[in-house]
């Protein structure tokens, strides 16, 4: 047995007593543990009879020894008795040990105490959801751009919107700079992916062409000696082509490939419907984001630091998974952005804080709600898991705890209630 007490906001006290037969037996175990490596002369090491090895091992160090081999199991007993969420790990104070007994006590850093107002009065409002004629027609010009051929220009000059094939070398007072300079490079005019004035400097030549182009490179470029420096490059156009545009009618629809869609009209009627369903998430998506916020507002709660401490440091792994997908280190980044890890972190605090407050906010409200999660609930979406990842059930619960899923699904039912 062992007892429980609040001692201030976030923390508690665990006491527990361990006497009688476990007592006496931890203390017998590690006086065996100690008196294995005494040596006695004329005995093998730790052979020597008790009596004799009484005289030379040292009881407190027994009673200590016996006191750290059952405090794991005492803490563990205590928070299952009492119901403790622990939020960082327990420190250890010993307030009495002896031959009869051993009381320690565990001051624990715990969930902190919440306070959630009127939340049946928050809203959750969805936007009206409207797709319009010109959206459709827009989303299939796309399409249309998507699916253009490139056609040789064998006569005319390049146009906006054009392909070009060109030779170009940049000088910056007749001196070549490093980067400058391509051969049979493909730019599309208006694709503004040349510094400003370049590529509005090709409109109007022609095939086999050659040009002085005088630009300006930007005062943010990212090359410390070209920002805001005047260059000339020296530009041939090889080759002009134009995008065609397929004719939209129903062989180029069938072309595509798309199920049940073989028509003009059935194309628009899907384009319209995969806006819908896209601006109906985006909808949901946004009334959620404002119902969160309001959320936030009336949680009141003393959030400790080692909560918000360990929220930036998840926030902060997930971004670093994030940037390794991308093929950068977080260290690369921080070198980047001139920052170091403390800095980001102090900067993740604010969202960090707001999600502490909404995740304890919706836990309370599951508490005055009854929200229950049950082996059902679970399976099903072990199940929906498993067919997302392609893995079997049994080794996701390898990964996954059911803990955390039984969690996070009493999170999402507190929100579609909510939302109801």
């Amino acid at each position: 047995m062992s007892e429980y007490k609040k001692i201030e906001n976030a923390k508690c006290e665990l006491t527990a007593t361990l006497e009688g037969e476990a007592w006496t037996a931890a203390k017998d175990a590690a006086f065996n543990k100690i008196a294995k490596k005494i040596e006695i002369k004329g005995f093998r090491k730790g052979q020597a009879p008790k009596s004799m090895l009484n005289k030379y091992v040292n009881r407190q160090e027994v009673l200590l020894d016996a006191a750290e081999a059952l405090a794991q199991g005492a803490l563990e007993a205590a928070i299952e008795e009492h119901k403790v969420e622990l939020i960082d790990r327990p420190t250890l104070k010993l307030d009495e040990i002896n031959e009869e007994k051993c009381v320690m006590t565990f001051e624990c850093p715990v969930m902190p105490d919440v306070t959630v107002g009127d939340y049946k009065g928050l809203e959750y409002k969805l936007d009206e959801v409207k797709v319009e004629d010109s959206e459709v027609d827009s989303d299939i010009a796309s399409l249309l751009e998507r699916k253009a051929d490139l056609e040789l220009k064998e006569d005319g000059e390049v146009e906006d919107g054009d392909t070009c094939v060109i030779d170009f070398e940049g000088f910056k007072d007749g001196v070549p700079f490093d980067g400058g300079k391509g051969e049979n490079y493909d730019l599309v005019i208006g694709s503004h992916s040349f510094i400003p004035g370049f590529e509005e400097a090709l409109i109007g030549m022609k095939s086999e062409e050659t040009k002085d182009i005088d630009v300006t490179f930007p005062d943010d470029y990212h090359a410390e000696e070209l920002k805001g420096q005047p260059v000339k490059f020296i530009v041939t156009v090889h080759e002009i082509k134009k995008k065609v545009l397929p004719l939209l009618d129903d062989e180029f629809v069938k072309g595509l490939g798309m199920e049940n869609v073989t028509t003009v009209e059935e194309l628009k009627n899907d384009t319209k419907k995969r806006l819908e369903d896209r601006k109906t998430r985006d909808a949901e998506s946004a009334a959620e984001e404002a119902l969160l916020e309001s959320l936030v507002n009336v949680v009141e709660v003393e959030i400790p630091d080692v909560m918000i401490d360990n929220e930036t440091n998840n926030m902060i792994s997930n971004y670093d998974q994030r940037l390794q997908q991308q093929g950068l280190s977080l260290s690369q980044f921080l070198q980047i952005t001139n920052q170091t890890v403390d800095q980001m972190k102090e900067t993740m605090k604010d969202d960090a804080i707001k999600r502490i407050k909404i995740n304890l906010g919706l836990n309370e409200i599951a508490k005055l709600e009854n929200v229950e999660v049950n082996d059902e609930d679970v399976d099903k979406e072990f199940t929906s898991m498993s067919e997302m990842y392609g893995m079997d059930i049994e080794e996701l619960k390898k990964y996954i705890p059911v803990d955390n899923v039984k969690s996070d699904l009493k999170v999402q039912k507190t929100l579609e209630l909510l939302k109801k």
